[in-house]
């Protein structure tokens, strides 16, 4: 298989989507084809490099003889853990948990 190739990369970290589609193209993958291999449309796979979702991220990342925190480390924490996933479980608390107090006013009789 050889070395993965090693992208110049963005300011942030993460891979430049060219950079993403040359390493698949060297293995002879294309967004298309990893898309109907893995039982998703046609389209769709290439919508992680746009935006975060980790188990196209994961598909295309072991295409390429990578993981997805090595493409997108922006995406995921330091325990290779989406980043994504702890913000909705944050939302998630939140909302369970009401705020102790909360200051409604009473109406005055009339």
């Amino acid at each position: 298989m050889g070395t993965p190739y090693t992208p110049k990369k963005a300011s942030h970290g993460d891979w430049h989507p060219a950079d993403i589609q040359a390493a698949l193209k060297k293995r002879g993958w294309t967004f298309r084809k990893l898309s109907i291999s893995h039982g998703y449309n046609p389209w769709s796979i290439d919508k992680a490099l746009t935006r975060p979702w980790p188990r196209a991220e994961r598909i295309i990342a072991h295409a390429i003889g990578l993981e997805p925190w090595d493409l997108w480390p922006s995406r995921y924490d330091e325990d290779h853990n989406p980043a994504i996933g702890v913000r909705r479980r944050l939302r998630a608390l939140q909302s369970t948990n009401p705020p102790v107090s909360i200051n409604v006013k009473k109406r005055s009789p009339l």
